[in-house]
């Protein structure tokens, strides 16, 4: 598939936004897909991820996290220095702010006429736990979760006591959420507290963990496991097209049945 490459500044409350856009070239409708990254923001692995969902047949919208900390264009580099920057920011940022980035993108891709109008989200780190805040949303359908930082603890945001346990009953579309067992970032106890959260709330989720550590699908650095990277990939194409698209046409005929 062809794909073409640009980005959007995007207003919000806490200033301007730049959002990387990759979407297929050909004409016709597309659902829409938010990434959001690592603390790293928009870095070559992430782009290569976006490339990867939109080559499916999505319109991608990846927005910068940390817009008001850093000049527009600005990844962090996969540094102690970067990663320090990173950590920082996440606790230094509102959280409503990110809540507020959401429903910018989101806004954004169904205001393109080349969207469908259907929406998921997509994220890693940092990044799966906003996708996990983003399908709070009524509009987003499904959300994928790469090794969602943060929730367990609460720790998101400045003051670090966020709400996304308590939010869950929010989540209307269906999630699927990923781990890696030896992940020191979301240890067992963590784990096991979201995942008791999500049944309780009655959320319709699928839960996988993987032998494997953090960042693993990162494809720079010594963490990264393709193999386990492929699988994870699959099944995220697999929500997508079963919720953003086959989801679509069955909307239609249940809609066609409805007028006989």
């Amino acid at each position: 598939m062809i794909l073409t490459e640009d980005h959007v500044d995007l207003a919000t409350p806490t200033g301007v936004m730049r959002t990387f856009r990759i979407r297929p070239a050909g004409v016709g409708k597309y659902p829409g897909v938010v990434l959001f990254s690592e603390i790293f923001q928009v870095t070559g692995p992430i782009l290569r991820t976006a490339r990867l969902v939109a080559s499916q047949g999505y319109i991608v919208a990846i927005p910068e996290i940390f817009h008001e900390f850093e000049p527009l264009g600005t990844a962090l580099p996969y540094t102690p220095e970067g990663t320090d920057k990173g950590n920082r920011y996440k606790i230094e940022k509102e959280l409503s702010a990110y809540d507020h980035d959401a429903r910018a993108v989101l806004d954004h891709l169904k205001g393109l006429p080349e969207c469908s109008g259907r929406l998921g989200a997509m994220g890693i780190c940092i990044g799966g736990h906003l996708s996990f805040r983003c399908a709070m949303h009524e509009d987003v359908l499904a959300a994928v979760c790469f090794y969602a930082t943060d929730i367990h603890k609460r720790s998101l945001g400045k003051g670090m006591n966020d709400n996304s346990l308590d939010r869950i009953p929010e989540i209307k579309g269906e999630l699927l959420m990923i781990y890696g067992k030896q992940d020191p970032h979301v240890p067992q106890a963590g784990r096991d507290l979201i995942y008791r959260s999500l049944t309780g709330a009655g959320v319709n989720f699928t839960w996988h963990e993987f032998n494997a550590e953090h960042a693993f699908i990162r494809d720079e650095g010594h963490r990264y496991n393709a193999a386990l990277a492929q699988i994870g990939y699959a099944m995220a194409f697999e929500l997508f097209q079963r919720k953003l698209y086959a989801g679509e046409h069955q909307a239609a005929k249940t809609g066609t049945e409805a007028r006989h």
